[in-house]
């Protein structure tokens, strides 16, 4: 679709469907919680985004317009519109962007440790030094800084949770650290920002962020939810980037009772 091929999974059924939208270095893994948990319920789709996990690594594309539109033409494809979309950070610009360019696509939106702003400048910078040492050096010097960006401190110092860093830990050194990977941290950080159109969002909407994220904010996610008309805002406690992860049980109850409302 779109000129790229997407890996996705798909649960079927005949429940109302869900689609689930990574984070940068991710995948539709990241997910695999809450599918677990709604798909009795739920026909659940998670895709991986076009560069990274199991999706063509394209020449181009990586901007966060084409990602968007990634979303849209797999939707389309599958002829699942209108549907619930859940995004996680990477996954929440393009979840904020179908909202805004594609409302007939949506039934409703939850958003998750992302943000509507461009990339600050600090970030920016911090970011491509990482890129360059994965460039000559590959992910393993860098790795331990990337999991700190991307889990909270409660997940980290878990000792009940180090065989679910060992897996996502491993994760990162394994995955595409490859041109892909590069191309789609470029567009990440050089997104637009769309923060001045969330107003026009029309589709129910829940912002959900950790409270302990350090890459998007609480402010960020509260920022978004007070744009948005009617939306609803959680903080998890106990989570940081990747709050489907570190608290699947409160993510999964947040998720189920939106959607029931």
């Amino acid at each position: 679709v779109n000129g790229v091929t997407l890996a996705y999974v798909d649960t079927g059924g005949p429940g109302e469907v869900i689609v689930f939208s990574h984070g940068f270095l991710m995948s539709h893994a990241l997910f695999a919680p809450q599918i677990a948990a709604l798909k009795d319920e739920y026909r659940c789709v998670a895709y991986d985004h076009r560069g990274q996990a199991g999706s063509e690594v394209t020449d181009g594309g990586y901007d966060i317009d084409t990602i968007t539109e990634d979303a849209a033409a797999l939707m389309k494809a599958l002829d699942i519109g209108p549907c619930h979309f859940v995004g996680l950070s990477m996954g929440g610009f393009a979840g904020m962007r179908l909202a805004l360019r594609h409302p007939e696509l949506l039934k409703s939106l939850v958003l998750l440790d992302t943000s509507a702003d461009s990339e600050p400048s600090a970030s920016k910078r911090q970011y491509k030094m990482l890129a360059m040492v994965v460039r000559v050096f590959g992910l393993r010097p860098v790795v331990g800084k990337i999991m700190s960006i991307l889990f909270g401190k409660t997940f980290m110092a878990d000792p009940n949770r180090a065989e679910d860093r060992a897996q996502w830990r491993n994760h990162l050194l394994t995955g595409h650290v490859t041109k892909g990977v590069l191309r789609a941290l470029t567009g990440v950080i050089e997104r637009d920002s769309v923060y001045d159109q969330l107003g026009s969002i029309t589709v129910p909407s829940l912002v959900m962020v950790g409270r302990e994220d350090v890459a998007t904010v609480p402010a960020k996610g509260k920022r978004i939810a007070d744009a948005i008309p009617g939306a609803t805002f959680l903080l998890i406690d106990g989570a940081g980037h990747s709050a489907t992860v570190e608290q699947p049980d409160r993510v999964n109850a947040a998720i189920k009772n939106f959607l029931e409302g």
